[in-house]
């Protein structure tokens, strides 16, 4: 784990660099997804040895990771930096460079190895044979990877079409849920969690899906986004009032 400490440090460092080179700190947001892949690659290297839960367990992350860090990609192209980083651009001011790196890239970088921990601990314990926990983890997982890449999908293809650019995203998944890509996101991360608990003794790693669930619904995710889109989007008020936050529901009258 020490080992795997070390290469996160060295990953999310050399992103710093290039984000410096391009004046671009969005460039974490790709960082985010791939950093998973690295993590979980590099665990079953670690062990050497690999088995049914381990192979499950790293495809889903590599899966999930790579869609990510692509999407992310996609979006930001041609955009310029995140306002939330162009914000803190400017309200660092003279401390932005070491600002940028502890509290942007390596704080990132000790979350993403908190949430890593279920599939790392997976690659490099020694299991049992699959069981129905795992089956029951895969399954919540698919269900989590629909929702986040069909609501990326449908938000990407809204915010790209000049009749509906700026205007109010409350179709498809959007309907039933104010951040559907969020909650799909949680939601593969307990799938993975419940891979973690066919190993004994892995309890311990809930920690991974309950950081991710309160990241996006108390930190970084949902009040950032809350605050700004009932700023920018005409409407979108009312949409807060009809539409659940976060798990999809029907939407209120």
């Amino acid at each position: 784990m020490v080992v795997l400490a070390f290469v996160l440090w060295l990953y999310m460092t050399l992103w710093f660099l290039l984000a410096l080179l391009r004046r671009d700190n969005s460039l974490a947001d790709i960082a985010w997804g791939a950093g998973f892949v690295v993590l979980a690659l590099g665990a079953l290297l670690q062990r050497g040895e690999v088995h049914a839960r381990s192979l499950l367990a790293t495809a889903l992350v590599v899966a999930w990771g790579m869609r990510l860090a692509f999407h992310v990609a996609a979006r930001n192209r041609g955009r310029g930096e995140d306002f939330r980083y162009s914000t803190w651009r400017r309200q660092w001011g003279r401390s932005f460079v070491w600002r940028s790196y502890l509290q942007v890239f390596l704080l990132q970088g000790a979350l993403l190895y908190v949430v890593a921990l279920g599939v790392m601990r997976i690659n490099l314990a020694t299991p049992p044979g699959l069981s129905w926990l795992d089956a029951a983890g895969a399954v919540m997982w698919l269900k989590g990877f629909l929702w986040e890449a069909i609501s990326d999908w449908q938000l990407l293809r809204h915010g790209r079409n000049p009749a509906t650019r700026g205007q109010l995203l409350d179709r498809g998944l959007w309907r039933y849920s104010r951040h559907p890509n969020y909650f799909g996101e949680a939601l593969q991360w307990w799938g993975i969690w419940l891979l973690a608990v066919a190993v004994p003794g892995q309890w311990w790693t809930v920690l991974s899906p309950l950081t991710i669930t309160v990241l996006l619904l108390f930190v970084s995710g949902v009040p950032m986004l809350e605050r700004a889109l009932a700023e920018r989007i005409p409407g979108y008020r009312g949409y807060q009032r009809r539409t659940p936050l976060f798990v999809p529901w029907l939407p209120r009258r």
